[in-house]
This record gives C-alpha cells, sequence and structure tokens, in this order.
C-alpha cells in the first residue's frame, strides 16, 4: 500500500489524521497534512482507506 497525497488539493482539514493517527499528522501551525509512512503496514490498511474516503477535498491516494 502507498499513499500519495495532493498537495494543491490538501487543505488541512484533518480528517485523515482522525481515521489514522499513526499515519497522519497536522504540526501546530501546519495547513497540510504530513504522511508519517507513505507505505503503511498492512495493520493499517483500513483505517488508511477510510482516511482517504474521509478527506473533503479529495487529496489522498491510495494504491
Amino acid at each position: 500500500m502507498h499513499i500519495d497525497v495532493d498537495y494543491t488539493l490538501c487543505e488541512g482539514h484533518g480528517q485523515c489524521l482522525l481515521a489514522a493517527p499513526d499515519v497522519f499528522d497536522l504540526p501546530d501551525g501546519a495547513d497540510r497534512v504530513v504522511v508519517l509512512d507513505s507505505d503503511p503496514p498492512d495493520r493499517d490498511h483500513d483505517a488508511v482507506v477510510r482516511a482517504a474516503a474521509m478527506c473533503p477535498a479529495q487529496a489522498l491516494t491510495v494504491s
């Protein structure tokens, strides 16, 4: 599994962080999400797919 973020779309809503806090972060003062692990382990698959689905900007792609 691999995560890509389209930073032209990301608005820093943080919904991905709520769904997968081990994979995403939104540091204080940041306006965009940070991917902590762009190739997370299989155990995070469901949370990452949920995070992509929850993104209001549709900025996340999971492959």
